[in-house]
């Protein structure tokens, strides 16, 4: 049972379940606590709903057979607080194209109806089934009579002794050597193509770099020669029309300048009769000196002007080069004169084909042997790990109750030659955790266990040792309790417990010593109204705890009670 101290630091994580006609419920609105959440019943009153509950929502196939009968549709809406949760759930979102989480709340919402219809829906985004799959793997572990348990795929085996052995650093170079021989090999593979498809590389990248070098381009050379070229197409209209400035402003009697001449003398004379008004003499001057140097500005620019149409030619001529350029090989001309560059450089390697494919080929060999040799190192930590981590599980296996069975971790390495000639970001070896129920007997995977009861209770005995390592934040265990009673399920329990301290932790139970254990106590029961059988859940006050703890140890005689007041106490102790 977490003390007052360890829920203070731990929120829960599957904030809430809520279900709609599924099975033998009708509508359930339950809400969980962090630690250790028990669920609790009699058999058949419908505690198994909560798993199938939590299957849709991690993205396991329906079967439709689920929806109450004589309704339409069943739904199942899960919120989950993420706000203390490691696994980058933001950037799968977005990557996906699903909204983020509000207040880190993630939303799940599966729906199944009668007719076909499978909805699924993330923080009110509609979405795939492979990808609410995926979604759960990060969420949800769940350990019973079903398949969705990540302890049972080798790569996550191989995943979590990395993590018990600390090997992050050697994963990281494996990782950054494996990214590197990923890179050559494709360079390799460009290089060493058919004969014929060489020549063709050869020789587009020869015309491309003819093309872009030998038009001697200049990245600011386009504006400068569009206004040239509009001053060359408007030479004749432009000098036209700078000559008739010139004959308004300065040929005959009525031109501008001469008639000027006759208001100066005018303002002369008004200046003798009136002194006061040299003003308006300072501002014919002015007027004057203006109309005089926009005749010498039109002449000059009038002077410039090349009617010569070869010329125009030669610029018309220039700029659809550039266009052409442009149409080929970039928006711009920095773009086309970046693209010669970089086909310069490929045509060098290409035309020293066969030295850059020695080059890369010796490159690729070192890496190999690099890789071959961190494997090995990785390789050897990992054994001295799996023998610690074997011998921690199994101890915690025979407090579980299967004292002469046995935790392996099967470790193969590959040859050195398939490393060499590919790394792999993992290294060297392929991890299997194999379990031994009996002496003399071999030990198999994990995933060959066929009995439900001993495969909770295995992964019971994992998630105990691997807590620190596994970062999935809601387990749920079911069926944990089979075949299991007296001193050991008092140690399930406090497993549980323990494990609880760092998650939350659902787990449906026949165990009172297991229940006692619990943050928070749920019971599951069925009545009939109406000629309809429903089910119904309750989290318990700690009177109802008791009476429920001693039906769970056979009655409600004083000597269970007794019994039950005893396991409540210890598991606040």
């Amino acid at each position: 049972m977490l003390k007052r101290a360890d829920r203070a630091t731990i929120r829960p994580v599957l904030a809430s379940l809520r279900i709609k006609n599924l099975a033998l419920v009708s509508e359930l609105a339950l809400e969980l606590e962090p630690g250790l959440n028990v669920i609790t019943g009699e058999t058949g009153a419908g505690k198994s709903v909560i798993i199938g509950a939590l299957t849709l929502l991690t993205g396991q196939r329906a079967d439709r057979s689920l929806i109450r009968s004589g309704e339409d549709t069943c739904s199942v809406e899960g919120v989950f607080d993420l706000s203390q949760c490691k696994p980058p759930i933001g950037s799968f979102l977005e990557e996906h194209g699903i909204d983020p989480c509000e207040a880190g709340q993630l939303v799940i919402k599966r729906s199944l109806s009668a007719a076909g219809a499978n909805r699924q829906h993330i923080n009110g985004s509609p979405t795939t089934l492979a990808i609410l799959a995926q979604l759960g793997e990060w969420l949800v572990d769940l350990h019973g009579p079903h398949d969705h348990q990540s302890l049972l795929h080798p790569s996550r085996q191989l995943t979590l002794l990395d993590a018990y052995a600390g090997s992050e650093s050697e994963l990281s170079s494996l990782r950054s050597i494996a990214q590197e021989w990923a890179r050559l090999k494709a360079e390799l593979e460009a290089l060493a193509g058919d004969d014929r498809t060489f020549a063709q590389q050869i020789d587009l990248l020869r015309f491309q770099v003819r093309e872009i070098e030998g038009a001697k381009l200049h990245e600011d050379e386009e504006p400068l020669l569009l206004d040239e070229l509009s001053r060359c197409s408007n030479a004749s209209r432009l000098l036209e029309l700078s000559r008739a400035v010139s004959d308004q402003l300065n040929e005959g009697e009525s031109s501008l300048l001469s008639q000027a001449g006759q208001l100066g003398r005018t303002l002369h004379e008004i200046q003798r009769l009136d002194p006061g008004s040299s003003v308006l003499s300072d501002l014919h001057s002015q007027a004057l000196e203006i109309w005089r140097e926009l005749s010498t500005e039109t002449s000059r620019r009038a002077e410039r002007l090349d009617t010569d149409p070869a010329r125009q030619g030669e610029l018309e001529e220039r700029l659809s080069l550039i266009q052409s350029l442009k149409r080929k090989y970039g928006g711009s001309l920095a773009e086309v004169i970046a693209f010669g560059a970089d086909a310069a450089t490929r045509l060098a390697r290409l035309e020293g084909r066969t030295d850059e494919i020695t080059r890369i080929e010796a490159g690729l060999k070192e890496l190999g042997e690099s890789a071959w040799q961190r494997g090995v190192e990785l390789s050897a930590k990992r054994s001295k790990a799996a023998t610690k981590l074997t011998r921690a599980v199994s101890q915690e296996l025979s407090a579980l109750g299967f004292r002469q069975s046995r935790l392996d971790v099967s470790i193969t390495p590959s040859t050195r030659e398939s490393c060499v000639d590919k790394p792999c970001p993992t290294g060297i070896d392929k991890v299997e955790f194999q379990f031994a129920p009996n002496p003399g007997e071999p030990a198999k995977p994990l995933r060959a266990i066929a009995s439900s009861g001993e495969m909770a209770r295995v992964m019971l005995a994992m998630k105990t040792v691997l807590a620190a390592q596994d970062e999935i934040p809601v387990l749920v265990f079911d069926e944990v309790d089979a075949n299991v009673g007296g001193e050991t399920a008092q140690v399930v329990g406090q497993k549980m417990a323990a494990i609880a301290r760092r998650r939350q932790v659902l787990c449906i139970t026949h165990l009172a010593p297991v229940a006692a254990s619990a943050t928070a106590h749920y019971l599951v029961s069925k009545e009939v109204r109406s000629g309809r059988t429903l089910s119904e859940i309750e989290r318990l006050p700690r009177d109802q705890r008791v009476r429920e703890l001693a039906r769970m140890l056979g009655g409600q005689s004083e000597a269970a009670r007794r019994h039950a007041e005893d396991l409540l106490s210890r598991s606040r102790s």
